[in-house]
């Protein structure tokens, strides 16, 4: 009896420790019932792929990247190179860097100020020099051109020709104030270079050359003060033409008589190639010695082609 009255109470212990309280029942509560909901929803889904549909067949589902079904979307393939298109190169775009369209980039460096307060010193110097003469207030003392007495002048003629003309007049008198090459004063004004290349005597306005940038940049005369030029070296324009005249007929002899002498020498050429393959082709007989022939007559036979006489001793 004794040891009957005394475990119960150690019983009565035990369960006191094993109660919960009521946040543990709630949350165990709300646990069991999202276990319901899940499982209601995968018993629906199954419901629903094992169902048909008015063609017999199941509803499309998405299968998920997760999933280890044979038909489950896998990562995308690059697309197949077409042959029709011929050969060409693919390019990165992700990978492609802004280059400002060809312009230099910002790299942040920081820039001294006295070396940018120097090169816009340089800059606003050249702008200086390509500006245009002001124009005076007093009409007198502006410049004017020497056809129409404009004021609208050119001043890369008035710059480098010292000419004060306009642009009309310089279309209208092409005659007069038209730019001419240097091959076109050597050729018809009969200037030579040391002539064309004094700048106090010729003025002349430099350009690139217009069939290539590597060459010598191209000179450009203008007419009027080359044709005053030619006129005090020759004389008069009747002296030019007459000096052109006799250029072009010692120009056209020594032409003829180069001909002449290249022609001369090509039959001097061919005379001696045909002379000389002839005593080539010449052959000469080696005979041999002389021998009696079966008819009693001597005969000599030459060793190279075979040719055959008759001789006499005596």
């Amino acid at each position: 009896m004794a040891e009957g009255s005394s475990s119960l109470p150690r019983q009565t212990e035990n369960e006191s420790s094993f109660e919960l309280t009521a946040e543990q029942q709630k949350n165990i509560e709300l646990n069991r019932l999202r276990a319901k909901v899940r499982q209601r929803e995968k018993e629906q889904e199954l419901q629903a792929s094992s169902s048909r549909n008015a063609h017999s067949k199941r509803p499309i589902g998405i299968t998920p990247v997760s999933s280890t079904s044979p038909t489950r979307p896998g990562k995308p393939q690059p697309l197949k190179r077409d042959s029709r298109l011929g050969t060409y190169f693919e390019y990165d775009l992700s990978k492609m860097v802004n280059s400002k369209g060809g312009f230099l980039v910002d790299d942040g460096k920081e820039v001294d100020d006295a070396v940018l307060r120097k090169e816009k010193m340089r800059e606003r110097q050249r702008m200086m020099q390509n500006l245009e003469p002001p124009i005076h207030l007093d009409p007198t003392l502006n410049p004017k051109c020497n056809e129409c007495q404009s004021m609208d002048i050119d001043q890369a003629f008035k710059k480098v020709f010292a000419c004060l003309v306009c642009k009309r007049c310089q279309n209208e008198k092409p005659e007069k104030y038209s730019l001419l090459t240097k091959t076109e004063c050597k050729e018809d004004y009969l200037l030579t270079d040391p002539e064309l290349r004094d700048h106090e005597v010729m003025p002349h306005l430099l350009k690139a050359n217009p069939h290539k940038s590597t060459y010598a940049n191209m000179m450009l005369f203008l007419r009027c003060q080359v044709e005053e030029f030619a006129w005090k070296k020759w004389g008069s324009p009747e002296a030019l033409d007459a000096e052109y005249e006799r250029r072009m007929v010692d120009k056209k002899k020594k032409k003829n008589r180069k001909f002449e002498e290249s022609l001369k020498e090509l039959r001097k050429r061919t005379k001696e190639g045909i002379w000389q393959k002839r005593k080539d082709d010449e052959h000469k007989h080696v005979f041999s010695a002389v021998q009696k022939g079966q008819d009693g007559v001597d005969k000599q036979v030459c060793h190279e082609c075979g040719f055959t006489i008759e001789v006499e001793e005596f």
